[in-house]
């Protein structure tokens, strides 16, 4: 899987991705720190790459509609988030990463679990 890392996730979850055999390219790579949101994910759509980020703004696909682009992997974490919090959440992304392709949806990863955004689905009330 291409995947690109937006700047709030560190060089550990580079080597992270990268050791489970996923080719990662992260904003900080190519300058773009600092980019908006939609220069951001144009980018990514452009060179087919998923994007991984804390970035809770690209969890609403109402802005980021999922079958636009090649994937967003919103990592969710808890207030106060530790390092093995991030760490957790990242390995958990690999291991969905194995199972499942993020093409054309939103996963929201948190420590224990991913969602996956359906637009599909009836409404709770």
């Amino acid at each position: 899987m291409k995947i690109k890392l937006d700047e709030n996730i560190g060089k550990r979850g580079k080597e992270m991705l990268e050791a489970a055999g996923h080719e990662v390219l992260t904003v900080a790579d190519q300058n773009m720190c600092g980019s908006s949101d939609d220069s951001l994910i144009a980018v990514c759509t452009k060179e087919g790459r998923c994007l991984v980020t804390l970035d809770l703004g690209f969890s609403n696909p109402l802005l980021y509609s999922p079958d636009k682009h090649s994937g967003v992997a919103v990592l969710r974490l808890p207030s106060k988030a530790s390092r093995i919090d991030l760490l957790t959440a990242l390995a958990n992304l690999i291991r969905i990463l194995d199972q499942s392709s993020i093409v054309g949806k939103l996963w929201i990863v948190e420590r224990h679990r991913v969602r996956e955004y359906n637009p599909d689905d009836e409404p709770l009330y």
